[in-house]
């Protein structure tokens, strides 16, 4: 049998498309158009505890309706609850070999299925829709570098500042957006978070791509190397980071390489262009592709988030990830 997948941007900053000023769609102005006036504010009001009662009565209501054939409708239809169609086993096998690839110092995480309400929103440029909320203050993970980011936040608190965090986790991810006919609401995403205080210059940036790049060139010699996969490296308007990019991280790169490392033919290549991140994305974007570059399977980049987690301006955090179900549907 084979499967049809329609590729579509998967990465982080696929949530970052639309965004607007909060203002009211035309189907929440029809359903609060509809409702008894005050019917907002009242609700708006409520304390927390009291909406989340609300809500539940309202879904415990609601299921009471449902019948074994609305089930069998629901699982043909909704996007949100059908299976992926990718090989569990496949799936498997090459997540087992990126925790076996990855560095005895990063941290395996395994995430919660919700996290708190905001967890995206609250710190990258992402509307709120475009993610499941759930009525108990949590919503559906979306994107695990977002999660990681928040532990790494805490476990820094618990650091000196010369410490720093380096994270990984694999997750299911599951997004409200709809990515056109046939595409996956849901699909696993293998993220790796660091986060460690600024030593100046540009260095500590430095260091964390060159853990990053180095580990993404690994798992892509080893896991797909007859796709011809390419790791693709912008620099938004820093000079500073610019020159790293060119008298440190590139150098180390080809030393590793030189080593015999796992690192293998991947070719880092320089992005210049690259508009698609900017604002979501601080200084450097990092982009993983495949079969001469028409098929995307990661992104990444650095990012504010763990300086406005921890309230310190001289954290930095760079955050990657790949879908794996891209990966071994080019092998």
């Amino acid at each position: 049998m084979t499967v049809r997948i329609r590729w579509t941007r998967l990465p982080a900053y696929a949530m970052v498309a639309a965004m607007d000023g909060g203002e009211l769609s035309g189907a929440e102005r029809r359903v609060w158009a509809a409702m008894p006036a005050g019917t907002r504010a009242a609700l708006a009001g409520l304390p927390a505890a009291d909406l989340r009662t609300l809500l539940l009565a309202v879904a415990r209501d609601r299921a009471a309706d449902v019948r074994p054939a609305d089930l069998v409708r629901r699982w043909r239809e909704d996007r949100f609850v059908r299976p992926a169609a990718a090989d569990p086993r496949a799936l498997a096998e090459a997540e087992a070999a990126m925790w076996r690839l990855l560095p005895a110092d990063v941290a395996g995480v395994e995430l919660s299925p919700v996290v708190p309400v905001g967890t995206c929103s609250a710190v990258a440029p992402v509307r709120q829709n475009r993610i499941v909320t759930t009525m108990r203050a949590t919503e559906v993970l979306s994107d695990p570098t977002n999660a990681l980011a928040v532990e790494a936040a805490v476990r820094r608190r618990r650091q000196p500042p010369s410490g720093e965090v380096h994270l990984a986790a694999v997750h299911r991810v599951l997004r409200a957006q709809d990515f056109g006919a046939g595409a996956s609401a849901h699909f696993r995403l293998f993220a790796l978070v660091s986060s460690a205080r600024e030593a100046g210059s540009g260095r500590t940036e430095a260091r964390l791509l060159m853990r990053h790049l180095t580990y993404w060139r690994a798992v892509l010699a080893d896991l797909a190397p007859a796709a011809a996969p390419r790791l693709h490296v912008t620099v938004f308007d820093d000079p500073v980071l610019r020159e790293r990019l060119t008298d440190t991280v590139r150098p180390a790169l080809a030393a590793g390489h030189s080593k015999g490392s796992h690192g293998g033919p991947v070719p880092l290549v320089d992005e210049p262009e690259r508009e698609r991140g900017r604002g979501y994305y601080t200084g450097v974007a990092l982009r993983i592709t495949a079969i001469d570059r028409t098929l995307e399977i990661g992104d990444g980049g650095l990012t504010d988030w763990t300086a406005r987690l921890t309230g310190d301006a001289k954290e930095r955090c760079l955050i990657s990830c790949l879908a794996t179900e891209r990966l071994i549907a080019c092998r």
